[in-house]
């Protein structure tokens, strides 16, 4: 039946959300690409942080009226496959998971350093305005919620915008708020060329001159190395435009409306590990940095709990703060340590070469030597001295040992 859905509506990608039961799913994906290899099918892994939030909000039922909640939230996984930026701003940002300590922070503070890194994303990515939603236009330098909403209502009553200028027949769309907005609003195959790229409509004629200069038509000079790297940037250079500004647009020119994101990657995660229990010391593993705290990352390895890379085991020289080495969402390759099945806790190295203890042995103390046994106080009125125990104690394991390098146990 998958087969058949996948053929009828000619699938490419499945996406797989990484919550409660995404490894069983995972592998049924993996089961139907094995059968089908015509329908050259590929499965993705993609952070569910968020989406249930989403299914239930106002947005979504207006929407996704008709659709069930668990459905809007399918949909939400499916639409961060196809672009991330559009679909995640439609939820609050500390609904996706920005920190384990976000509670204990200012909540306005928050809020505010939070859409501050959201509308620099939206900008800097930049928005086609004949495709983008009213809660990813309410990102843009210059557009409130409620100018948002009337871009959307023009759009919708008058059809695709077919020039930035046309954006000025958008009710209380003003002057101000026009020149804020323009150079990160897209249009693709509209009337002029430059209005898909960042260039601002500001600087247009600073454009025109160098298309004299070259002897091109602006499509002719837009995406041609060769001409725009002959031109001097010094030569356009006037009372509005500095050789900074300039500089920014023979580069804009070479590479027009290109996307600033690194390409899409995901963690292949092992076959066969599917749960902690799956887990042994020794195992290399690929994951995704889910968190980064002051002692270390946490590394999700797809067995539903993190394992955490103490800021020791991160590099052989010395690591003064963890972000310095990695960064939420990179992929890495890690060593399984230490597994504790009853604390639920992996201990994880970025240092591939490590030494694992074998399973069940306990962790030996720096410069190889096993653990002390601890001491303990013999109880009577003699008040004597302690004296070994005649059975060792238990090892902690390195998860432990990590947490209290760190202060936390």
């Amino acid at each position: 039946k998958l087969a058949r859905l996948a053929k009828e509506h000619t699938v490419d990608l499945i996406a797989i959300g990484n919550g409660t039961a995404s490894r069983e799913t995972d592998k049924l994906a993996g089961e139907l690409i094995t059968k089908h290899p015509e329908l050259k099918l590929t499965k993705v892994m993609v952070s569910e942080a968020g989406a249930s939030v989403y299914s239930a909000s106002a947005f979504a039922s207006q929407e996704l009226p008709d659709m069930d909640v668990s459905l809007r939230g399918a949909v939400s996984i499916a639409r961060r496959l196809q672009d991330p930026l559009a679909e995640l701003v439609k939820i609050d940002p500390k609904s996706i998971g920005v920190g384990q300590y976000q509670h204990d922070l200012s909540e306005v503070k928050l809020s505010r350093s939070l859409d501050a890194v959201v509308e620099d994303c939206v900008n800097g990515v930049g928005v086609d305005v004949n495709t983008a939603s009213a809660p990813l236009l309410a990102r843009v330098s210059g557009i409130t919620s409620g100018l948002a909403e009337n871009i959307v209502a023009h759009r919708d009553a008058n059809g695709p915008f077919s020039s930035r200028t046309a954006l000025k027949k958008v009710s209380r769309l003003g002057p101000k708020a026009y020149e804020q907005c323009a150079g990160f609003l897209r249009i693709r195959g509209g009337d002029d060329p430059l209005d898909a790229s960042s260039v601002h409509p500001e600087a247009y004629p600073v454009v025109r001159r160098m298309v004299k200069t070259a002897g091109q038509e602006v499509t002719g000079l837009i995406g041609n190395t060769s001409v725009l790297r002959s031109l001097k940037a010094d030569q356009f250079v006037d009372e509005t435009f500095g050789l900074p500004t300039v500089t920014d647009i023979l580069r804009e020119l070479e590479k027009p409306g290109r996307d600033p994101r690194p390409a899409f990657k995901t963690a292949t995660f092992k076959e066969g590990v599917e749960k902690i229990s799956d887990l042994s010391s020794g195992m290399v593993l690929e994951g995704v940095v889910t968190n980064v705290a002051a002692f270390g990352a946490f590394v999700d390895v797809g067995v539903h709990q993190d394992g955490l890379v103490h800021v020791s085991a991160m590099s052989r020289t010395f690591v003064k703060d963890p972000r310095d080495v990695v960064k939420p969402g990179d992929i890495v390759k890690v060593k399984v340590m230490d597994v504790d099945i009853p604390r639920k806790r992996i201990s994880l190295t970025l240092r591939l070469d490590d030494e694992a203890a074998p399973q069940g042995e306990p962790k030996k103390e720096r410069g190889g030597r096993p653990p002390r046994q601890r001491q303990q106080r013999q109880g009577g009125s003699g008040g004597g001295k302690g004296r070994p125990s005649s059975a060792p104690a238990a090892s902690n394991g390195a998860m432990a040992d990590a947490l209290r390098r760190a202060g936390l146990a």
